[in-house]
């Protein structure tokens, strides 16, 4: 979503209730004159954006990526011979 597109109060409206939100909250949110930074650490991307939601987007969480590639301290390499 391009962020110049999200300046317009009923292209926010619309997104929130794409995601889940209930109309009438969408609407309060959809109108607030928080900026960018303000709106990232409110409730509104804490109850719209979740784990599960980014999950079946396809994006991974940086902690299972970790774990992956990081080799398990069990493993003969971190083993004292």
């Amino acid at each position: 979503m391009h962020l110049a597109s999200l300046e317009k109060p009923d292209k926010k409206r619309r997104s929130l209730i794409r995601l889940g939100i209930e109309q009438g909250q969408a609407y309060a949110w959809s109108r607030t004159r928080m900026g960018g930074w303000a709106v990232a650490q409110s409730p509104i991307l804490g109850t719209t954006i979740t784990l599960n939601h980014l999950k079946q987007r396809g994006y991974l969480p940086l902690s299972d990526i970790y774990q992956q590639i990081t080799p398990n301290k069990r493993d003969s390499l971190f083993l004292m011979t």
